[in-house]
């Protein structure tokens, strides 16, 4: 936690933690309380045998908030932490002001093929074997023929996906990223769609936030968010991959606080998010047919 000022809520992608906005919170925690957790399972947080679903996670979060005395919060969620703010503002509404989604997952069933093959049967003997140190060398020395190469499609996200590859040689840290792996991807890519509820989220101010060389989830989920989000507002970083924040982290802080100062907080009517359920889903798909 950083700063004084209304609560804001920074939510991290699978295989990362809390330090991946070490370079936008101390501008941030200049006009907001800045709370950035380890999700469970990452970082400095347990790595426990246990729910890694999308839903226990926004869970988790409005624990944390409650022992943290935070009422109402606006949510940032990059890649994974995206989907899960986007869970967290349809399980409690009521808590959530604003959200910004950067790069965020369950968008459709694009996404990089490792994600694909680490939710495969396999996959635990896999990289249990591809975390030995040997191959750790070897793929440090292997590197930089790889990015001059073209980044095995990752682009500019090549040198992010090796430091969290080198992570994984913790055993605990591995299995966590497994499970949660397998609780939102299979081998068809994502599994789990934001895209069928994000009607329910179009009463809330909602920035996205996209990269154009994203390697890990397209860019083009980015116009796939806007249309879900009829209102919502789209910040396209040129040039910039998955971390948008972290390849261009003044124009984020400057991007997100333009956003929060410019929006009104949702107000949560408890009447009007029933009449909003009984009515449902708007016609149309749940999912990009790029996607299926």
């Amino acid at each position: 936690m950083l700063g004084s000022g209304p609560p804001l809520l920074l939510v991290h992608g699978i295989g990362d933690s809390s330090e991946t906005w070490a370079g936008v919170m101390p501008a941030l925690a200049e006009k907001y309380t800045v709370i950035a957790p380890d999700l469970l399972g990452h970082g400095e947080s347990a790595k426990p045998r246990a729910d890694y679903a999308i839903a226990a996670y926004a869970c988790g979060m409005r624990d944390l908030l409650t022992a943290l005395g935070v009422d109402r919060v606006s949510v940032v969620g990059h890649s994974l932490g995206g989907g899960i703010a986007m869970q967290f503002a349809y399980q409690f509404p009521e808590r959530c002001e604003r959200l910004v989604l950067v790069a965020a997952a369950g968008m459709g069933r694009d996404v990089h093929p490792v994600f694909r093959l680490a939710s495969g049967p396999g996959a635990t003997v896999g990289m249990y074997l591809l975390t030995r140190q040997p191959v750790r060398m070897a793929v440090r020395l292997a590197a930089p023929l790889v990015r001059a190469a073209g980044g095995a499609g990752l682009g500019p996200d090549l040198d992010y996906a090796v430091q969290r590859y080198e992570a994984f040689a913790d055993g605990t840290a591995r299995r966590a990223f497994l499970r949660t792996i397998r609780a939102g991807v299979d081998l068809s890519g994502q599994a789990i769609t934001m895209l069928d509820r994000a009607y329910l989220a179009r009463h809330l101010p909602t920035l996205i936030i996209w990269g154009t060389r994203d390697g890990i989830i397209p860019f083009e989920h980015a116009e796939v968010a806007r249309s879900a989000l009829p209102g919502s507002r789209l910040e396209i970083f040129e040039g910039a991959g998955h971390l948008p924040h972290q390849d261009d982290p003044e124009r984020f802080v400057k991007v997100v606080e333009g956003f929060l100062s410019s929006t009104e907080p949702a107000d949560y009517d408890r009447a009007a998010w029933r009449e909003i359920l009984l009515r449902g889903r708007p016609e149309g798909p749940a999912e990009p047919s790029s996607g299926s």
